[in-house]
């Protein structure tokens, strides 16, 4: 009972040290032709957004990095991965664009031979 008390206690009080804004939907950020310039959105954007957002970006990210590699697989558990390593690195930089922290991710993994080619 004791225990249950103090993780609830320490529950609550995380909670007020991890307040943030609330989440911004992807639609502030397309343009007046309907567009979302994928290029020039930074990392707070994509931390401060709705997961089911964050998770259409990162797909979105993740098909173009692929494209460019002309690769054609879908490693579902990987990129699930991928997405939970650049979420987290655009919530420790969220000054960097998204783009910069792909890029950052995927070099970290290519060299830690997580990423393998098909």
């Amino acid at each position: 009972m004791k225990k249950a008390i103090l993780i609830s206690t320490v529950a609550v009080l995380m909670s007020f040290g991890a307040a943030k804004a609330n989440p911004v939907d992807l639609s502030a950020y397309v343009d007046a032709n309907g567009f979302i310039d994928v290029t020039a959105l930074m990392c707070g954007q994509l931390a401060n957004t709705y997961q089911e957002d964050a998770n259409a970006l990162m797909s979105w990210y993740s098909g173009w990095y692929n494209g460019l590699s002309h690769h054609h697989f879908l490693d579902y558990k990987k990129g699930r991965e991928t997405e939970h390593l650049v979420i987290e690195y655009c919530k420790a930089h969220p000054d960097q664009k998204i783009i910069h922290a792909m890029g950052i991710v995927l070099h970290e993994e290519r060299a830690e031979g997580m990423m393998q080619e098909k």
